[in-house]
């Protein structure tokens, strides 16, 4: 990959944020399945792919998405990303397993996917687990772990205050120890 390439990425990820306000309107399903792609490419531990995604864009789904969590911002769509405990890979020697990370790491591919596109996403961590199986009937060994809201832009949609304010490199980041 040229220099050119990565720079991209970087505006990418500089302009994307967290949209908390969405026209009244369906996302398309050609951009669902693009955002779907993204996250089935992302890498896993030892390529396990233990992630399993719900994808809620119906206004029967939005109604029991709204018994699971009251930061919904009106979202036409959603996506919960979970992942099955009995397909994750994990560590011998302290019984770690990888499903929060690698389904972390298939929600940020999703996340950045959605920005190329035009869609507007949220990652809320503020629902009841509990709710999402009773509602969707979510087996007991998925577990979840994030939920993308997602839909088109408002006009007026802006960015959180303090969102382009970020600690000094040399606070995050260390060479050689801590």
């Amino acid at each position: 990959m040229g220099s050119n390439e990565s720079h991209g990425f970087l505006e990418l990820a500089a302009k994307r944020y967290s949209v908390r306000k969405f026209l009244d309107r369906p996302v398309r399903q050609e951009d669902i399945d693009r955002i779907l792609a993204a996250g089935h490419l992302a890498p896993t531990a030892c390529n396990r792919q233990p992630q399993r995604i719900l994808v809620i864009n119906s206004k029967e789904g939005a109604l029991k998405l709204r018994k699971c969590t009251e930061c919904h911002f009106g979202a036409p769509a959603a996506l919960l990303v979970c992942y099955d405990r009995d397909d994750c890979w994990q560590r011998k020697y302290d019984g770690k397993k990888s499903g929060e990370i690698d389904a972390s790491i298939v929600a940020t591919h999703m996340m950045l996917q959605a920005a190329c596109l035009g869609v507007g996403m949220t990652w809320v961590m503020y629902f009841l687990p509990e709710a999402f199986k009773e509602e969707f009937g979510i087996p007991e060994h998925i577990e979840p772990v994030a939920l993308l809201l997602m839909g088109y832009p408002a006009e007026d949609a802006r960015p959180a205050p303090g969102h382009s304010e970020f600690k000094p490199m040399s606070e995050l980041v260390f060479y050689g120890g801590f």
